[in-house]
């Protein structure tokens, strides 16, 4: 394994300890091929993470946001039309920071964006002459492999490096006889105050931080919420997201009656979110398709309880009874039992948060700096072998 073990050693300390190479990885721009907020997203949030905190770290890093602002604002109005827009000028980026760069690190999922997007940024790094990084994301990796077509396999075995998140995406690679490293993603713990137990009575605060897309299944986390009600009459529910199915969210409530107390508070900013988890007494995750969420290592790093689904790589990240509880998929009473053991057993609860916490840790940019630094240095150094 070429992953070194010096976690605790300073960026420049192993960057400088590269044989002599390391310096030239400051000289040559690192190249980050991905997504930004707004919207708030599992791999925008990284991306964004990724690139401050490198920065952050004296690295110089080029990104190719593949989600830039429309130019002008109204063509993101216009169907088909926008996606030539934001293609041509995205093409044209990376192939200039593609000759500038040592190394070029793609964040990709599944669907349109790896034919429109991570498919472009390959061939120019390979006409370019530059290794490649990609880092997928996304719980749907399976279902896309198995009806992708072969050339999308095929690129994926010519990257230097694969990376995915966690073990749970390392097995489907594997399925399809990829090999991969795993570097979990980064939760920014610096951003995030533990807080102490609430006293909050009759009227908890259980909130869920997920996009409103099927695939979350919002409406499982509202059902649960009725029953949680029915026992606390006072609850409340923050629904942080934005997304296509408010308009059914909102027809939901009404029809459960219970308008009064759940509150969609649309799409909350990365710098606000840690105010959202200080006043929350429980997170919910009702997700059908996940991989590692971001939210439930926010929620870690925020000494909240998680109730969530046990999809996909959530298991490997959630240690059921121990770091939190976890409930099948789609199963409302499940979760509402979950949430209602959280908030009527305060020990639990407290063993629950000093239990996340503990996990937040291993996912702390301090812990996965040294991973990343060890994959550039890795691939560049195949490259000047080459």
């Amino acid at each position: 394994m070429w992953r070194s073990s010096t976690a605790c050693l300073s960026v420049l300390t192993v960057v400088h300890e590269m044989e002599g190479f390391g310096c030239d990885v400051f000289r040559q721009p690192l190249c980050v091929v991905g997504p930004l907020p707004p919207p708030s997203g599992g791999m925008a949030n990284q991306c964004e993470q990724l690139v401050r905190l490198l920065r952050a770290e004296g690295m110089q890093v080029e990104l190719v946001p593949t989600n830039a602002p429309y130019r002008p604002a109204f063509i993101g109005r216009l169907p088909v039309v926008r996606a030539g827009f934001r293609l041509l000028p995205y093409l044209l980026h990376l192939w200039r920071a593609a000759g500038r760069a040592r190394v070029m690190h793609v964040l990709a999922n599944s669907g349109w964006a790896w034919h429109l997007l991570v498919t472009p940024a390959m061939v120019i790094a390979r006409i370019r002459q530059i290794p490649v990084i990609i880092n997928y994301h996304g719980g749907n990796a399976d279902s896309f492999f198995a009806r992708a077509p072969s050339y999308v396999l095929r690129l994926l075995a010519r990257a230097s490096l694969r990376v995915t998140p966690s073990g749970f995406l390392q097995r489907v690679f594997a399925k399809y006889g990829l090999s991969v490293e795993v570097i979990p993603n980064i939760v920014d713990t610096s951003r995030f105050t533990p807080m102490t137990p609430r006293m909050f009575g009759d009227a908890p605060h259980l909130v869920v931080t997920r996009n409103l897309e099927e695939i979350y299944d919002i409406p499982t986390a509202i059902r649960a919420f009725v029953g949680v009600r029915s026992v606390f009459r006072r609850a409340r529910l923050t629904v942080a997201g934005s997304g296509p199915e408010l308009p059914y969210l909102r027809s939901l409530v009404g029809e459960l009656a219970v308008e009064d107390c759940v509150h969609f508070s649309g799409r909350i900013d990365n710098v606000k979110i840690p105010t959202l988890y200080a006043a929350a007494d429980c997170l919910i995750n009702p997700s059908k398709v996940d991989n590692m969420p971001i939210s439930i290592l926010e929620a870690f790093a925020s000494g909240v309880p998680v109730v969530s689904t046990a999809a996909g790589g959530i298991p490997d990240m959630v240690e059921n009874g121990v770091s939190g509880l976890l409930v099948p998929i789609g199963d409302h009473e499940a979760m509402a039992r979950q949430v209602l053991r959280v908030l009527q057993d305060g020990s639990l609860a407290e063993r629950l948060r000093q239990a996340g916490l503990r996990q937040a840790q291993k996912y702390a940019w301090q812990q996965v700096r040294a991973q990343w630094l060890d994959a550039y240095r890795h691939v560049a150094a195949s490259r000047r072998e080459s």
